[in-house]
């Protein structure tokens, strides 16, 4: 596969016989390259002041075993980049458009140092849909307690997965979703307006049998079963204990494709002291919950908060090789 030649479709691989692994946290792993995410935008807001920062972030996932780099647009809305950065919305889609840039280029950069390499693994660059509620800043992702119509939510999602498959990405990336209206909305879209492209759907969880508003997953399944486009469903930015339980319920569930697990470290965020909190899961505690997440049909697997190239070398270690 030479560097510009993108990889055939993530589903094209299934059933799976090893997971695919995911990047880990790409904000809070900004932190730590020492970037400044404290603005509403979060990691989007580095699409603007540093963008050589997100691409060693994505270099830094690819070499540590990484198989898709997770862009930089979970924050990256077109009306949220239009109110906070007060650009206009050609400008607002050239930097979604950016975020998928970096991502392939670090992609190509990897690429040419395996060039040498018999066999390279394909790598795939997957355009993160973050939900409306990280529109809002309020923490919202992880409740899913607004009420926006069908269409008004087609609307806020509609320019970014737009900008984000006209830049070339191999697969969206729906995730931390928490509300049932927001997934009927972006499945229709999937449906009406992006029939090509490949989708994964994740989702906060209030419990192991219903995602953050009180839905049931069976809800959930029976609204995404038949689009075609959606490969792989799952859950992400939840704790890992609470994950795994809800992966077992919806292998039960979900039946045209591996499911997907992207759990925090094991931290807690105090939003009183503005700090991490807790046991941070690592190491051969790592490990041993990556071969249970693969056991329990994940074949999608990497990290989200505060994790790092490092635990994804654990997970690529315990299950990838």
């Amino acid at each position: 596969m030479s560097p510009s030649q993108r990889p055939e479709p993530i589903s094209s691989y299934f059933p799976l016989k090893k997971p695919i692994i995911l990047d880990g946290a790409l904000a809070t792993y900004l932190e730590t390259l020492g970037a400044d995410i404290s603005g509403s935008l979060w990691s989007a807001d580095i699409l603007t002041k540093d963008p050589s920062v997100i691409k060693q972030a994505h270099l830094d996932y690819f070499r540590a075993g990484a198989n898709v780099a997770i862009t930089a647009s979970y924050q990256a809305s077109i009306p949220g980049l239009v109110q906070h950065l007060q650009i206009s919305e050609e400008e607002a889609r050239g930097l979604v458009a950016r975020s998928v840039e970096l991502a392939i280029s670090a992609r190509d950069e990897v690429l040419q140092e395996r060039e040498d390499e018999k066999t390279r693994e394909p790598l795939w660059i997957a355009g993160s849909v973050g939900p409306y509620g990280a529109f809002l800043a309020d923490g919202s992702e992880y409740r899913g307690d607004y009420t926006v119509s069908k269409e008004a939510m087609k609307e806020f999602h509609r320019g970014r997965i737009a900008a984000l498959i006209a830049a070339g990405v191999d697969i969206l990336a729906c995730e931390t979703i928490p509300q049932k209206g927001e997934v009927e909305a972006l499945a229709e879209l999937l449906v009406t307006e992006f029939p090509r492209t490949e989708a994964w759907f994740s989702f906060t969880l209030r419990d192991s049998t219903h995602i953050a508003d009180g839905t049931p997953l069976a809800d959930i399944v029976d609204i995404l079963q038949d689009v075609k486009q959606v490969v792989a469903l799952g859950f992400n930015c939840v704790a890992d204990g609470v994950g795994l339980d809800a992966l077992r319920v919806l292998k039960g569930l979900w039946t045209r494709g591996p499911l997907v697990m992207y759990p925090n470290s094991g931290e807690m965020w105090n939003a009183g002291t503005r700090g991490w909190e807790g046991v941070r899961t690592e190491g051969e505690g790592l490990r041993g919950k990556t071969v249970l997440w693969w056991e329990a049909g994940a074949g999608l697997i990497g990290g989200c908060c505060r994790t790092t190239p490092v635990d994804i070398g654990v997970m690529r270690g315990a299950v990838g090789r």
